[in-house]
């Protein structure tokens, strides 16, 4: 593209020494026109700066401005989720670190209750056993008063029978006395 200064520099020079003079005529340069273009070409900028460029330019630096918004937003709503999972796992932690202490808490008292029934049943056993001995104890000692009456009369018939004579109360209590004496031992 050839510039303006090379235009004028190589320019021939005339007789009358206007150079400008000269280009306006080989371009047939029309000054009227030349001027309305200009006054059309600056009516033309002032409408579309006022009217095209201008809103546009609003629109765009509101755009600009909800867009630098939304970012900081986002960023706010990252740190909050950031807290948030910290939050979030702490209380996790906290929960699950409670939720222990209850496991082992209730392993404690399991064992404790089991420990404490368990005690329970062996001194209910020991009371039955100890109820079952005195039990059979008192059914042992009527059963040999029994058994001694029965065999202290059994001695004394058959004693009445091979001697034939009538026993009186006396004989028959030394008779028992000396038979049970005799199976004790």
């Amino acid at each position: 593209m050839i510039s303006i200064f090379e235009t004028l520099a190589t320019a021939p020079v005339t007789d009358s020494g206007n150079v400008v003079l000269e280009i306006t005529k080989n371009f047939k340069v029309y000054w009227p026109l030349l001027i309305s273009q200009f006054i059309s070409f600056a009516i033309v900028i002032f409408l579309l700066k006022k009217f095209a460029f201008g809103p546009i330019q609003k629109m765009l630096e509101e755009r600009r401005s909800r867009i630098a918004d939304g970012e900081a937003k986002l960023i706010e709503i990252q740190r909050q989720l950031a807290e948030s999972e910290k939050t979030t796992a702490a209380a996790i932690a906290k929960a699950n670190e409670e939720a222990q202490r209850m496991v082992e808490e209730a392993k404690q008292g399991a064992i404790l209750f089991s420990e404490q029934k368990s005690q329970e049943a062996i001194s209910q056993a020991q009371a039955i056993l100890t109820k079952a001995e005195a039990a059979a104890k008192a059914d042992r000692d009527r059963l040999q008063t029994e058994l001694k009456r029965e065999f202290g009369r059994l001695i004394a018939a058959t004693t009445s029978q091979v001697t034939g004579k009538v026993l009186t109360d006396d004989d028959q209590r030394r008779i028992n006395e000396e038979a049970l004496a005799k199976v004790e031992a």
